[in-house]
Order: C-alpha cells, then structure tokens, then sequence
C-alpha cells in the first residue's frame, strides 16, 4: 500500500510540472487549432483587441514569432569560449517576449505591479499597449503586421532611426510576420472564432 502512495505521489508531482504554458500547442499553422487547444488564448487577445484596437491575428503573429506561445520561453545563452555560459542575449521573457525595461515601463504605466509576461491576458495586454502606442507615435496601422513587428522588434526609436533597413534577415521576418498575420485573419473567420 505504501509503495502505491508513494507511486501516486511522484506522478502527481511530475503531473504538476508538466505545465502545459510552457509548450508551444500543437498546431501551429492553423489559428483555429491554436485557440481550440488553448481557449483563453482567444478571449485574452479579443480583450486586447477591444481595449486597443490589435487585431486578433496581428497579436497571434506577434506571439508566434516571439515564442510560439511559450509563456517561458526566453533568448539563447550567451557563451564565452563557446562553452562557459555567460547570461541570455537579452532580458526578453515571456509569450511577448518583453524587454525587462519596456515591462517595467509597462507594469507602471498600465498593466501594475502583478502583472506576469508568462500570463497570457498580461502578455496580450502588454502588445496592445505597446502597439497603440506605436500607433500614436509613429502612425503606423494597427492592422500592419509587418511594420508593427518591425517597430516591435526594433523599439520605436529603432523604427524612427529605419535600423531595421541594415538588418536584411528581420525584414524577412517582419514579412513573415504580415503573412502569418493575414493567414490566421483567414482561418479565424473561416472557423468562425472572429
């Protein structure tokens, strides 16, 4: 009897690490299965959208670019000699993958001190914020995948600076992007989910 509590301990333990936030969905190229699978993903993003007006897909392309939808995932380690390891290439963390700082600035301005870059209402929220203002600053549509990830990735000032144009691989991903953007916009109101 003893060891069969003990057999059931251990297992719920394992259970309980297996956290399913931390592992991309199953699905990735289709919108619906995405939200199928994880429906509070789909009522975090339509938050979003109704608050500041990201388009669901916009969101959704972001996400996958950034972590495929892992709510830990964060940037390689860096290495010294190729093998002693020496912290992350940078602070981003989380499904948006939030620069330590542009968080901070974020949790003062509107999301509060409790907010969670692994908590996907906090990280959906937290793209809104920032595109809206994106938007307000530097005229970019809300709708424009493509050139919102390009901001996104680059920091406004980065954006306003046109540093990207030095980056060839990030305009193919930011193209990328606007894509995936528009198929997920396809599939979401074929399955009728917007």
């Amino acid at each position: 009897m003893f060891k069969k509590l003990t057999l059931l301990g251990v297992l719920a333990v394992l259970a309980a690490c297996g956290n399913s936030k931390n592992v991309a969905p199953r699905n990735l190229e289709n919108a619906c299965a995405i939200v199928d699978q994880h429906p509070s993903y789909l009522r975090a993003m339509k938050k979003t959208e109704s608050k500041w007006g990201v388009p669901v897909s916009v969101q959704m392309a972001t996400i996958y670019q950034e972590s495929k939808f892992i709510a830990n995932a964060r940037p390689p380690k860096k290495y010294v000699f190729g093998i002693i390891p020496n912290g992350r290439i940078s602070s981003a963390y989380g499904y948006s993958q939030a620069l330590d700082g542009t968080w901070k600035e974020y949790q003062e301005q509107e999301g509060g001190r409790w907010t969670s870059r692994t908590d996907i209402k906090d990280a959906t929220d937290f793209m809104g914020w920032y595109m809206d203002l994106t938007t307000r600053q530097l005229g970019i549509s809300k709708t424009d995948a493509r050139r919102q990830y390009l901001a996104y990735h680059e920091g406004r000032g980065g954006y306003s600076r046109q540093s990207y144009n030095k980056k060839p691989w990030l305009l193919r991903v930011a193209s990328r992007v606007g894509t995936r953007a528009q198929k997920y916009q396809a599939q979401l109101q074929a399955c009728g989910k917007i």
